[in-house]
Order: structure tokens, then C-alpha cells, then sequence
């Protein structure tokens, strides 16, 4: 491969300032500007849980309190501990709390299965578990598995916290933020050999910063926090953005069209991020229940985690009648690369220019033309690495700290970024990321089953999960109870659409599935699909 020249993106203003100033002046620790905020502007409110409404004070308060606690349970500087969520303020009090007494962090979604989480907790070896049960029924089933005791926290609601495992070690901590890692976000789980993502509080914060103050967030806004904080969209970008501007975050465990509906019009929403899927159930309630679209205080928009179809973003944009900003990312960067400026036309998908600073380049084949190639980038936002994987970090990062995305992409004259395809198989559902090994390794474990390729298919602003399957001979097993088989052992977001039966897969003697070779049989109609 011939590697296009590298690319810096330039320096830029951002909320007054240039950005190489701002990452200058960034925190050691993802908790600090939340403590800031607790001095200089005591009263804004900063968190809405339900009912529960916390202030900068309220949220400093539970923080110290969080970590307070989590040292009277055993656990020491440079530990991990494991903490099973949906949005919540606990997950808030007690991420922080962790990053104040530099405790990494792995954030894992309750809505995973028990296999999914079992093997998390293997690869993770967290010096405790902790469970958000008071905001999640699927954390209370996961905390009983475990045996973890729940207790009634005055602040953070009812919490639970697994036995302290002895052998897990601590790791060495390390000063500055950018060497001192945050949080492990797990990208697969039921492989037997799942990648904990090592985010560093510099990572973090330079997404935090940058990419909120790109989009003018400030003390004044109001975001709407559904995105799950177990993911890094919602993370660095949702929570933690909104964090740093000292704005107010209106958490939500679970999406509802409704309730969004109820929100947009009455609750002072100024910023809504999502993924294109969401847009589009909120727009089909609308419809269904011939109910107007009123959003009176919004004054931005954005998706990412999903392509988006040019389709989609006319219709969300005409309900609106604001304009669908668009950015692109993955977890090993924290999760933003690029992303639209409040200033640009915003007339086409592009996910907008990189990041300010960001190194990039795109490696593309000898004699391509068509200005298409792997991108490549380097900077502030990129991952320390794989936690305990150095042969898994060696494939995707350099030793001088290039990433390799694994997307292919373009630039327009105008610098704007076009993700066009994907080297590796990921499949990206709702802002969900599905990787077809995870749904695989369920499917082979039916003893019917002989070889099985899931591959994603292009729904209208969205992708689904497709399994086919080769069975052994005499079989009688169907492709939907393979789906019923695969559904209780997966996370909804990964089960598979349709399990299609074939009589054989295209593979090597190994037994390795020739994916490209069965696209092409779909494509011909040799193969339904």
C-alpha cells in the first residue's frame, strides 16, 4: 500500500481560544473540571435523575462521597473495578469518584447478557464489581449472579458491590493524564478473548472539550442524555462534554420516543445528540399519533455512531427545522475524529473535518484513483491500547501512535471527511457496535449448527444483523429457532434480524467462511439474502 501524505488538521478557534491552547490547559483527571465547577458556580444545576435534581455542590458531594466509600471497600489506586450500568446518576457519582483516587474504570452495559458479562469480568479482573441496581432491573439480576450486596446510598440510590477479589492487582499509576488511564470499554464479549479499550483522561478530555466546544456547548445548555454512558459516544462526548462546559446533563436509562417527545417540548432541551435510528422512532411516534413536533429551546442536533442515510437527515432536518449536524468516530479514539462546524452548509453527509490537530493520512492501493484509502490517524484522542492484549494492539496501533480505523474514507476539495466503507466487519446497529465473531461464537455453540458467516445488511438509516448458517447433515433445525436459540444469549441490539439456512458456505478446507465469495453469491441470488 501507498500511503497518501500525512495531514495535519489545522489549529482552530474554540470558544474563544485555539485549540492547541484548550488542550494545553486540560485537567490531569476527567474529575476535575466538575470539581471547578462546584467552586466557582456552587448552584447550577449540573444532573436531573428522575426526580432527583443535583447541583455542581450535589455532584462534588457525591463524588468525595463515592470515593470514599470505594477506598472503605478495598479498592486502591490503580485498581479495576467493574461497574454494571444504565445511566444514572450512581454511574456519575461513582465513575468520577473512581477517577478521583485514579481507579480505572471498565464500563460495561447492564442490558449485556450473563455470558457477555462473564467474560468481561474474565478479561477485566476487576478488584470489585459494582452495580447500578437502583437505575437498572438487568443490573439486579446481574449484582444477585454475583452475590453482591446492595445497600441504600443517600445520595446515588441503591448500589450493590461484589466481593472484593484479592488476586486482582493494581496497576501503576501514573501522574499525567495522558499516560493515566480512565476507563476500559470492552468492544466484544463473547469470543473468550474481548478488547478493553484503555482510554487515558486525556483521551477524554480532548474529546470533551473539543468536540463540545465545537458545538458551542456551554453553562447554559440543557443536553439530553439518553446516549448510554457505557458506550464512548456517550461517554466522552454526552456526558463528559457536558461535564466540562458546566452545563446541565437530563439523564435517561432507556430510550423512549414519548418520553423524548415530553422532554423536547417542556423540559428546556438545548442540545440533542443520538444515532440516526432514534431520530427516526421519535419521528414515526410523531406520525402515529398525529401529535406535532415542538422543540421550542433546541437549538442543536447531532448523530453519529451510524451512517447516515441523505434520506433520513431531509426528513429529521424538515420536523426540525434545524439543521442534522454529523460526526464520525470509533472507541479506540475516544470516540471523535472528525465532526460539522456550527458554520458549515451542512447540505450533504459528510462527517465534517477532523478534529483540530489531529494527524491523518489515508493509505491507499498503488494506481487508485478515486482518492479512496484506509484512514490513519494519530493525536490526543487516540487509545493507550488493548488492556492485556499486546498482540491485538500491535494490529490496529504503532509504535509512534498511529491508528489504523480499519474505515475507508475520502476528503471533499473542502476538507470534509466521507466514511465509504470498512475494511474490518463491523456492524454498526443504533449507534450499537456488533461484531459478527461475538454472534458467531454464539450461533456454532448449537450442536446443528456446522459453520456460520453474520454479516451486516443497509436498512434505511441503519444496519441489521444477518446470520447464515450451514447445519449438519440430516439437521431439521430452523432459522428461527436458531434466532431464539442466539436471543438468549446475546444483547437485543446483536441478535440477529434473520438467521438464514443454507445447504453449504463458501470456505476454505479449514473451514474458514470465504465472506467475499458468499457476498457475491448473494448478490447473484445464488444465496437468499
Amino acid at each position: 500500500m501507498a500511503a497518501d501524505e500525512i495531514l495535519q488538521a489545522p489549529d482552530e478557534r474554540i470558544g474563544g481560544v485555539m485549540a492547541s491552547e484548550l488542550l494545553a490547559g486540560l485537567p490531569e483527571r476527567i474529575s476535575h473540571r466538575p470539581l471547578q465547577w462546584a467552586e466557582t458556580a456552587p448552584d447550577r444545576l449540573a444532573v436531573v435523575d428522575g426526580e432527583v435534581r443535583w447541583t455542581y455542590t450535589d455532584l462534588a458531594e457525591a463524588v468525595v462521597a463515592s470515593r470514599d466509600r470505594l477506598a472503605e471497600l478495598g479498592v486502591r489506586p490503580g485498581d479495576r473495578i467493574m461497574l454494571v450500568n444504565e445511566n444514572s446518576r450512581a454511574l456519575i457519582g461513582l465513575l468520577l469518584g473512581a477517577a478521583e483516587m485514579d481507579v480505572w474504570v471498565a464500563v460495561v452495559s447492564a442490558r449485556l447478557s450473563a455470558q457477555e458479562i462473564d467474560t468481561i469480568a474474565e478479561a477485566c479482573d476487576p478488584r470489585r464489581m459494582v452495580f447500578t441496581t437502583g437505575a437498572s432491573p438487568d443490573a439486579g439480576v446481574h449484582a444477585d449472579r454475583y452475590g453482591a450486596e446492595r445497600e441504600n446510598d443517600p445520595r446515588l440510590g441503591e448500589i450493590a458491590f461484589g466481593p472484593l477479589r484479592e488476586q486482582s492487582q493494581p496497576e501503576p499509576v501514573q501522574v499525567e493524564g495522558k499516560d493515566q488511564v480512565a476507563t476500559l470499554i470492552f468492544t466484544s464479549g463473547t469470543t473468550g478473548v474481548p478488547k478493553g479499550v484503555m482510554l487515558t483522561h486525556r483521551n477524554m478530555l480532548a474529546v470533551a472539550a473539543m468536540s463540545g466546544g465545537l458545538r458551542s456547548l456551554g453553562p447554559e445548555d440543557t443536553v439530553y442524555g439518553v446516549l448510554p454512558i457505557s458506550h464512548v459516544f456517550g461517554l466522552s462526548s454526552m456526558f463528559l462534554g457536558t461535564m466540562y462546559a458546566g452545563g446541565t446533563l437530563l439523564l435517561e436509562a432507556r430510550f423512549d420516543p414519548a418520553r423524548l417527545a415530553n422532554v423536547l417540548e417542556h423540559e428546556g432541551v438545548s442540545v440533542l445528540q443520538g444515532v440516526p435510528a432514534m431520530f427516526q422512532r421519535l419521528l414515526e411516534y410523531l406520525r402515529t399519533q398525529d401529535r406535532e413536533l415542538k422543540a421550542p429551546t433546541l437549538r442543536y442536533m447531532s448523530v453519529g455512531g451510524a451512517p447516515l442515510d441523505p434520506a433520513v437527515k431531509t426528513r429529521i432536518e424538515a420536523a426540525f427545522g434545524l439543521k442534522l449536524n454529523n460526526g464520525y468516530g470509533l472507541t479506540e479514539a475516544a470516540p471523535t475524529i472528525s465532526q460539522t462546524r456550527l458554520h458549515s452548509r451542512l447540505d450533504n453527509t459528510s462527517t465534517g473535518p477532523v478534529l483540530p490537530l489531529l494527524e491523518y493520512q489515508l493509505k491507499r492501493e498503488e494506481g487508485d484513483g478515486e482518492g479512496v484509502g484506509e484512514l490513519w490517524v494519530r493525536g490526543p484522542t487516540v487509545m493507550k491500547g488493548y488492556f492485556r492484549r499486546p498482540d491485538a494492539t500491535a494490529e490496529v496501533l504503532t509504535g509512534d501512535g498511529w491508528l489504523n480505523t480499519g474505515d475507508l474514507a475520502r476528503l471533499d476539495e473542502e476538507g470534509n471527511l466521507y466514511i465509504v466503507g470498512r475494511t474490518k466487519e463491523l456492524i454498526i446497529r443504533s449507534g450499537f457496535n456488533v461484531y459478527p465473531p461475538d454472534v458467531e461464537a454464539v450461533l456454532t455453540e448449537h450442536p446443528d449448527v456446522t459453520l456460520c458467516a453474520v454479516m451486516g445488511r443497509a436498512v434505511e438509516g441503519n444496519e441489521e444483523v444477518v446470520a447464515y448458517v450451514q447445519l449438519a447433515p440430516g439437521s431439521s433445525v430452523t432459522g428461527d429457532e436458531l434466532r431464539a436459540f442466539a436471543g438468549e444469549r446475546l444483547a437485543p441490539y446483536k441478535r440477529p434480524s434473520e438467521v438464514i439456512v443454507v445447504e453449504a458456505l463458501p470456505a476454505t478446507p479449514t473451514g474458514k467462511i470465504l465472506k467475499a465469495r458468499l457476498r457475491n453469491l448473494i448478490k447473484q441470488g445464488s444465496v437468499r439474502g
